[in-house]
């Protein structure tokens, strides 16, 4: 059985609205503020950030996953920082 063909207009081209990306600022706005004053409370060993730091640099420094992700969900972090 055939169907009926339809008369088909050409897609238009369509333009993201301006609304959808405020919004998608705005959700983003807590996380980015919050980061910014975690920052300014929390005590920071500039030793230990340095040691890291050239350690980084220097391509000394083991990165294990696991162990990132453990930490950072035994500090509460987990699901707030940055994404």
């Amino acid at each position: 059985m055939r169907r009926p063909s339809a008369a088909l207009a050409p897609a238009e081209k369509i333009a993201p609205s301006p609304k959808v990306g405020d919004q998608a600022r705005e959700a983003e706005a807590p996380v980015a503020s919050s980061a910014l004053a975690a920052g300014r409370d929390v005590p920071v060993d500039h030793d230990r950030v340095a040691e890291i730091r050239k350690a980084l640099e220097t391509g000394t420094y083991p990165l294990i996953p696991t162990e990132i992700a453990d930490a950072l969900i035994a500090s509460g972090l987990y699901g707030k920082v940055g994404k």
